[in-house]
């Protein structure tokens, strides 16, 4: 078994059927914040897909907490085409040996911190592009994927789909922008390496993502939302819960990211979502709390919990599709599995 975790361990077999696998028989692929949800979830699909297809892929999981990898990864870490790679990935990368593609999916997280350590998140996602992308010019790596978000949009309120050529502002003197004006600035990045170095570099730019295997300490709205159907306690919004946005499955969006990897055209960004899911937050809330009989309550403190300002953007993923990828997962589904994966952490 590939994880401890049954609901997880489905979707991981259900992953590893993708075509897109074969591609990358016997090629070596390194995953940049490799113990994160995203990352995880790439590692583990491919040691599952080399498990059940005998596809030899090597997975390098760069890190930068060994400790934290070896929990995450226990049960893969005698796997022998599975390393552990220890990086800070705001240093030069220092990897010895060869590698044939990179998922970077390294990057602050937390919305508090995009408050609280504005410049820290600035650096780390500007600083960590730069070194991947540096180190995939001098290594010849043959593809990158860089993981952006949908924050990259700004602040839109469109009742249409948003296709990548979509922009809106962004307000450059809150510290709250720090996120997504370097998401922006990294994605500039990847697009001036191809252009001046021809460094093959795609961007996914994906909707809030969740699955089976998100953390008991994550605390994105959807995490806290799960927990507490989980448990049985009452939804607390902090904010009316205007903000609609589309989602996508774990699974699903790993999918994409490795179609992207194969089959996307450098330097172009393509969206990651299930265009069904498009809801607003106070509706997802009410949405969990008629499927698990809890109650939802408003009670907007005024506080800063580093969320972002009031949008309406739901991702057109029409171009993404055009690879032959698509989003299987409806979001009732991804919580049912969201919180059947949660059971036993409490």
């Amino acid at each position: 078994m590939e994880t401890d975790n049954k609901i997880r361990q489905r979707d991981l077999e259900e992953l590893a059927l993708s075509d897109i696998f074969d591609r990358l028989s016997g090629e070596t692929i390194m995953v940049t914040g490799a113990a994160g949800l995203i990352g995880s979830e790439i590692v583990l699909g491919i040691l599952c897909a080399n498990r059940l297809r005998n596809l030899d892929i090597k997975v390098v999981a760069s890190v930068r907490n060994k400790e934290k990898a070896q929990s995450v990864f226990k049960s893969v870490l005698s796997n022998p085409n599975f390393e552990i790679f220890v990086q800070d990935i705001t240093e030069p990368v220092n990897y010895p040996g060869t590698i044939d593609y990179i998922i970077h999916c390294a990057a602050n997280t937390s919305s508090l911190d995009f408050v609280e350590k504005p410049v820290e998140t600035i650096l780390t996602t500007v600083s960590g592009i730069r070194n991947i992308l540096d180190f995939a010019r001098k290594n010849l790596v043959k593809s990158t994927v860089y993981i952006s978000s949908l924050e990259v949009y700004g602040n839109l309120k469109s009742d249409n789909f948003i296709k990548e050529e979509d922009y809106g502002v962004l307000d450059i003197l809150n510290p709250r922008s720090s996120y997504p004006q370097s998401k922006r600035l990294a994605e500039t990045l990847c697009a001036s390496y191809f252009r001046e170095y021809n460094t093959d570099v795609k961007i996914a730019r994906l909707a809030q993502t969740f699955g089976a295997g998100i953390l008991e300490d994550d605390r994105r709205v959807f995490a806290e939302f799960a927990k507490c159907a989980l448990k049985g306690e009452d939804i607390v919004l902090h904010t009316k819960g205007e903000t609609v946005r589309n989602y996508c499955y774990l699974s699903d969006a790993v999918s994409a990211i490795l179609t992207i990897l194969i089959k996307g055209n450098a330097p172009e960004a393509y969206n990651v979502a299930n265009k069904t899911t498009g809801i607003s937050i106070r509706d997802m809330a009410e949405l969990l709390g008629g499927m698990y009989n809890i109650n939802v309550e408003y009670a907007p403190d005024g506080k800063e919990h580093g969320y972002n300002p009031t949008v309406k953007i739901c991702l057109d993923t029409e171009k993404t599709e055009t690879l032959g990828w698509s989003a299987n997962v409806g979001l009732k589904e991804m919580f049912q599995r969201t919180i059947d994966g949660l059971k036993g952490s409490f």
